[in-house]
Formats: C-alpha cells, structure tokens, sequence
C-alpha cells in the first residue's frame, strides 16, 4: 500500500502525464472525475446533483502554476464560477489551492489575489475553502487565512490527519469550518505519521473532537467504516446533523452519496472543473489506492456490462509501466 501511495504521488508530480492528460482528458474518461471543462457544464452537474439534495464545493483544477499569468488566469476562473454560482442560485461554494493563485511565486501576489476572490464571495453569502497542499506550503497557507480572516468571515480550511500538528491546528482553527482529510501528499518521518494505522486512528480522534468542539465540520471520506462509526459517536453524543456534513469526491462511490443524503444528513459532493485534472486525480489515488477500482466500477454500463469508458488513471499508469 505504500509503495502504490508513493507511485501515485510521483505520477502526480509529473508534468509530462499532466500535459498528455490536459490533451486527451475526455478521450482517458475524465469526465467520470471532473464535472465538466467549463464553468456552464459544471453549473449543470450542480444542478444535478443540488436536485438530489447534494450540495457542492467547487475546484478549478490547476497544478504548476509558477507564472502571474497564469495564476491571474486560475483567479479570473475562480471568479467566473463564483459569479454563476450566485446567478443560478445553486448550493454550492468554492475550495481553492494558493498555489493556484501564485503562492509559489510571491506571498503578497497570492494575498491579493484571494483577497479579490473573498471579497466577491462575501458579498455573494459564498464561503471559500482553503485547501491544504503539502508542508512546504502549509504555515504559509495558513498565515493566508488568519490576515483575510481579519476582514472577511466566508472562509474555511482544511486539516491534514498524517501531520503530527494537526491536533493542534485543530485546536487553534476550531471556530472555522473544517474540513478534515487524512492527506495526500508524500510527507517526511519528521512531520507526519507514514503509518497507516495512526493516520486512521488520529482521523478518527480529529473528527470527534471537532464535532464536540468545532463550529462545522466536513468529514471527507470514502470509508465507510469511518462513516459508521461516525454515524454512532453523532448518536451518541447527541450532535445535531446541522454541525457536520459528510463529503466525496465527484465519481466516486455515487449511489453510497445518494444514500447518505437520502437518510437526512448533510453531503457535500467535492467538484473539481477544468482539464487540468490529471494530479488531482493521482493524489486520490494516492490518498487511498482503492479509489481505482471505484472509478472504475462507476465506469460500467450495468445494462450492457460493458466498459464505457476508460479510467485516466489506469490509462496512465499503463504507459508508465510500458515505457519502464
């Protein structure tokens, strides 16, 4: 398990697949794991899924981004998608990577440029999520989010269960909505756990205590050993379904998201846009090397039993293997 974790996060870094991905995304079958490659497509996979009583958070995709223009690109988009999401009214907010927006290029370039975008989205009622990246970029994501926080109330973020922080920042982000991930990044001994059993058992730790403790807190998993047992601790702690929402990926275990929703708890389907989609992709598997075969499985066509598409990943890690 993890040699396939180190595999997916190498693939991720990859700017060669990443280009060949942008090219043929569609022709792989990556539209069984993005919700569409423009802002009006993704607004009606919203719609879609908002009708099913789904809420969204929305990701324009983007890795590398190591050029102004390009991350004055990646805002321009940020922006387009919050303005559509107010015009059409669906129930849905925006989770975004400073990286995107120039994080690796200059501190106060990236500051500016989230500034704009939580500007607008305060004024929309629209809540943006900072998602976290790796630990390089981790205290600097994070100082991003306590200046803006000085101003604006619409923010969010994320906390990493495999960092040995975590229970800290936990602590100290509480009265944020959290969303809590296991982490998808390759990470040295020195600042997170490598083993599998902890990461799970200091998951589960953070969960509970946000629940007891945290303003609102989005539970993003797979598992559904994890999902149960949460099901049992909200039970028995008597915590209100008003406080945490379940949340997936788009693509991924979609009949156990109806299901969920369908019991009367809140879930918010993650929603990543765009063609850039390949490491993002790659990082879920990393995250959890099932997640292969769940996509895999969404990409059957039940009545004919045959494949209708064919899974970017699988593709991919076919050519790695050929050219070894």
């Amino acid at each position: 398990m993890a040699l396939l974790k180190d595999l997916f996060i190498g693939l991720s870094q990859n700017q060669l697949l990443n280009t060949a991905a942008k090219k043929y995304g569609l022709k792989l079958g990556a539209q069984h794991v993005v919700a569409g490659t423009n802002v009006a497509e993704t607004i009606e996979s919203i719609k879609e899924l908002n009708a099913r009583g789904i809420s969204c958070t929305v990701d324009n995709l983007g890795e590398f981004v190591f050029e102004k223009e390009e991350a004055i690109e990646a805002k321009g988009q940020i922006l387009e998608v919050i303005e559509a999401i107010h015009i059409h009214k669906v129930d849905a907010h925006i989770s975004l990577k400073p990286s995107q927006l120039g994080l690796d290029i200059d501190y106060d370039f990236c500051l500016d440029n989230l500034k704009e975008i939580v500007s607008k989205a305060s004024a929309y009622d629209i809540l943006i999520n900072f998602d976290m990246e790796d630990h390089n970029r981790l205290q600097a994501s994070f100082d991003l989010l306590e200046t803006l926080s000085e101003e604006y109330s619409n923010i969010g973020t994320v906390i990493q269960a495999y960092f040995f922080r975590a229970v800290e920042d936990i602590q100290k982000y509480k009265n944020y909505r959290l969303r809590i991930v296991k982490g998808a990044y390759k990470e040295s001994e020195e600042v997170a756990y490598q083993n599998k059993k902890e990461i799970d058992e200091n998951y589960i730790k953070l969960i509970e205590w946000h629940l007891l403790n945290g303003k609102f807190t989005s539970i993003a998993t797979h598992d559904h050993v994890v999902i149960n047992h949460v099901k049992k601790f909200v039970k028995a702690n008597n915590i209100s379904n008003d406080k945490f929402e379940f949340q997936m990926l788009y693509g991924f275990r979609t009949d156990m998201q109806l299901q969920l929703a369908s019991e009367g708890y809140n879930f918010c389907t993650y929603v990543p846009f765009g063609s850039d989609w390949y490491g993002y992709f790659m990082r879920r598997l990393a995250e959890r090397p099932q997640n292969l075969n769940l996509v895999v499985k969404q990409m059957f066509n039940k009545k004919t039993n045959k494949v209708i598409g064919l899974s970017a990943g699988a593709f991919l890690l076919g050519r790695v293997s050929r050219r070894k």
